[in-house]
């Protein structure tokens, strides 16, 4: 009925999305590897205030992953969650697609989300950009965008410097 204010027609009711970019100083093909290498993974991708465990992570087309982020203080330890999904798309240095969905019973986190990540060579480094599509109602699209940008920069953290 009304307009949701992000440019739809407000039809847009079930199926939010949010896209973030950075350029990172490093090279595609060594961002690309702090995605799927666990101990790495474990490192940059918790937000501010979380840290994360890596339970498995099977980095091929139809391979599986399953995390856990945990918050560090009182008031954020209610926003853990363990989430997984399956990798549809493996494209070193340059793409991965893949699932995510949260292990919950409340209906308003339910859903299964697919996560885009391209790399994309440019002259200061690489251009990483995350599109997630399907997030869960429950969750703003500003709240994933918020949280995408700071692993986004703990990425950053990580890998500059060490292509």
């Amino acid at each position: 009925m009304t307009s949701n204010g992000n440019g739809d027609d407000g039809q847009q009711t079930d199926k939010q999305s949010m896209t973030v970019s950075r350029v990172i100083k490093a090279s595609p093909e060594r961002v690309y590897e702090a995605f799927v290498n666990p101990d790495e993974l474990a490192q940059w991708l918790p937000p501010t205030g979380f840290s994360a465990e890596v339970h498995h992570l099977e980095p091929e087309v139809g391979g599986t992953y399953r995390m856990t982020f945990t918050g560090e203080t009182e008031e954020l330890a209610e926003y853990g969650s363990t989430f997984g999904g399956t990798y549809l798309e493996l494209d070193p240095g340059e793409r991965i697609v893949y699932t995510d969905e949260f292990e919950t019973d409340d209906p308003e986190m339910a859903g299964e989300m697919t996560v885009t990540v391209t790399f994309e060579a440019v002259p200061e480094g690489t251009e990483v950009t995350a599109r997630q599509e399907g997030i869960p109602e429950a969750i703003p699209p500003s709240d994933a965008n918020e949280g995408w940008t700071d692993s986004l920069s703990n990425l950053a953290e990580l890998v500059e410097g060490t292509s």
